[in-house]
């Protein structure tokens, strides 16, 4: 149980502090700024949790962390279950703090975060662009959680790695979908914003959790030996 806690209270801080900076400072930060924002959410966190479960905080990792054969699939399920309940809990405060603030014009205006494509796209990327982007983002997202937790020699600095990762797909992905790269952060927002956000989801679902099977099939053929 304590390993689903760290997921939950990880994901929250990711989704919090992650999509809070795009809701509510976005403007003044920039793509790089809001990048970041993501990044350093997994730094924190990794050193944290990850000796307790890893720090996956996204179904996706969960996923190719799965079919590398470093989890069971009892463990895969309820990491996803209290990610995603992490999620839901983040953008609920969030939503709560922007509703105090009475000049940002109340949580709806300020999306949240939501993740999009066609209109819902800076950029107005379509639907295949969307599926695409997504899936060689999470790609090489997930590919390099798993190789730089593959062995102790990098575990030290895994954190960092992994946190830079995660702002560098950033910075491509915000202006195309507003980068989702994991499921569960972008369930949460869409659950809130309903509409388009809503009906668009399934994209950001479907895809990272193929990018995450990807990487993890190929981390497998690469590294495992089978």
């Amino acid at each position: 149980m304590k390993r689903y806690i760290c997921e939950l209270i990880g994901t929250m801080v990711l989704v919090l502090f992650g999509c809070g900076s795009a809701a509510i400072a976005g403007a003044a930060l920039g793509n790089l700024g809001i990048a970041f924002a993501f990044g350093l959410s997994i730094v924190a966190m990794a050193y944290v949790i990850g000796d307790i479960s890893g720090c996956h905080i996204n179904p996706a990792v969960s996923i190719g962390m799965w079919i590398d054969g470093r989890m069971e699939a009892k463990d895969l399920v309820l990491y996803i279950i209290f990610q995603c309940i992490g999620a839901i809990i983040g953008i609920g405060i969030l939503a709560a703090l922007i509703s105090c603030a009475p000049s940002l014009g109340g949580y709806m205006a300020t999306g949240l975060g939501q993740n999009g494509f066609g209109a819902a796209s800076t950029v107005g990327l379509n639907l295949y662009g969307a599926l695409l982007t997504e899936i060689i983002l999470t790609f090489v997202f997930v590919f390099t959680v798993l190789g730089v937790t593959r062995s102790e020699k990098t575990s030290a600095i895994a954190g960092i790695v992994i946190g830079l990762t995660l702002a560098f797909v950033h910075i491509m992905g915000i202006p195309l979908t507003g980068t989702s790269v994991n499921p569960a952060r972008s369930l949460a927002p869409a659950l809130f914003m309903g509409g388009t956000a809503l009906n668009q989801v399934w994209v950001f679902i479907v895809a990272p959790a193929i990018g995450g099977i990807i990487a993890g099939l190929t981390h497998k053929g690469l590294f495992s030996g089978e």
